[in-house]
């Protein structure tokens, strides 16, 4: 029986048990109010160790941290523990340093696990130390907000952000997690219930990783889009039957994209794992501009707005209004905030992002007709002029 046999498909709108297939690197996803009750029994079944690492985000209920460690001093676990700062520039080599010199300082060998407990800032730096730590350690993410459950706790990319320059003013540069590995879980506990603390921005800035997948999916699941936009108020009211369904059919799409394209190696013509880059080469730029203050969320709808018009410049799509409707309909900004930046600036910003090839920048568009489905595109080298109709329609000249 394949490990995709072991779980009976449970439908989009209730809890699942779903399996990333990656041969000797497979896992499960569980999605279920209470589900971080399972963390002890889940932890002892992947990771025999004797100690604990419990990395949390600092915004986290003190019942939701308590009630984590419990579990695991359950399962008889020694637990250490570490408090993250969730905030892009906290995500850095030195905070890197202090988780990993805490773990040290609690004697963690390399068969223990470590639980990455909160967003995906705290998912990216805790995989990151436990793939660093003795040559690499278990890790378990325990996402707990929906931008972190329906993305960034599933697929193993780990890091933290590059700063270039020491100070705070307009020439500091941060790159967009530049340092880094691929570094799969061994489990992903995403508990709906925790949802319940989560601030409104924080979760209309996931509903922004919802709306991307569904512009992917737009030729496979061509209702998604309308399916995620109708539901806005029972997500953001946490209806936990919706979240189950929100996150399961998010992490299903996402799962394809791993299991096909691990280490997003694919050509740009296959696309493959890169496609799920959509607007983000976009946002990371706007993410290196820390006076704007904007969250990676907020950054990756307007990402997905700017990406619909470079796409719409180059021939390829048709529908950026539809676009721009589905980002407010979440909530979303659809413009900058008032500021002398330039398209030119932004421009030279998306030049150093990771995933460009050969100094050339690379993109992701959607294609097709928005009413009539038709997917996405990688596009190398798309020219200044696509890039500026997309900076453009966010209100960057």
């Amino acid at each position: 029986m394949s490990r995709a046999e072991q779980h009976t498909d449970p439908g989009p709108d209730v809890s699942a048990t779903l399996p990333i297939a990656l041969a000797d690197r497979a896992y499960d996803v569980r999605v279920a109010p209470g589900a971080l009750a399972s963390l002890g029994a889940v932890a002892r079944d992947v990771a025999p160790g004797s100690r604990a690492m419990l990395a949390f985000d600092h915004n986290l209920p003190a019942e939701t941290v308590a009630g984590a460690a419990d579990a695991l001093r359950g399962a008889g676990y020694t637990v250490a523990q570490h408090m993250l700062e969730a905030t892009e520039d906290r995500k850095t080599l030195r905070t890197l340093a202090e988780i990993l010199r805490a773990a040290a300082t609690a004697g963690l060998e390399r068969a223990d696990p470590w639980i990455a407990l909160g967003g995906g800032i705290v998912g990216d730096v805790a995989g990151f130390a436990a793939a660093c730590y003795q040559r690499g350690a278990p890790v378990i993410q325990c996402p707990t907000t929906l931008l972190a459950m329906v993305d960034a706790s599933v697929g193993g990319k780990t890091g933290v952000n590059l700063v270039l320059g020491e100070d705070e003013r307009d020439d500091r540069r941060l790159l967009k997690n530049y340092v880094g590995a691929f570094w799969q879980p061994r489990a992903v506990l995403a508990d709906v219930a925790t949802l319940r603390s989560l601030a409104e921005r924080e979760m209309r800035c996931g509903l922004a990783e919802c709306l991307k997948h569904a512009l992917i999916a737009s030729a496979s699941e061509p209702e998604l889009l309308a399916w995620t936009t109708d539901r806005i108020d029972q997500f953001l009211a946490r209806d936990h039957d919706a979240l189950q369904a929100l996150v399961t059919r998010n992490v299903r799409l996402k799962a394809q994209f791993v299991e096909s394209d691990e280490r997003e190696e694919a050509t740009s013509a296959a696309g493959g794992r890169a496609l799920l880059n959509l607007g983000h080469t976009f946002a990371h730029a706007i993410e290196a501009v820390p006076a704007l203050r904007l969250k990676h969320g907020e950054a990756v709808g307007l990402g997905l707005v700017a990406a619909a018009a470079a796409g719409e410049a180059l021939g390829r799509f048709d529908g950026t209004a539809g676009v721009r409707e589905a980002v407010e309909a979440a909530g979303l900004p659809t413009t900058l905030p008032a500021s002398d930046l330039g398209a030119g600036r932004l421009i030279e910003a998306m030049a150093a992002d990771k995933k460009a090839r050969g100094g050339r920048i690379r993109i992701v568009v959607p294609t097709g007709s928005l009413a009539a489905g038709g997917g996405c595109a990688v596009i190398e080298d798309p020219g200044e002029a696509a890039l500026r109709a997309g900076w453009s329609a966010i209100g960057a000249s």
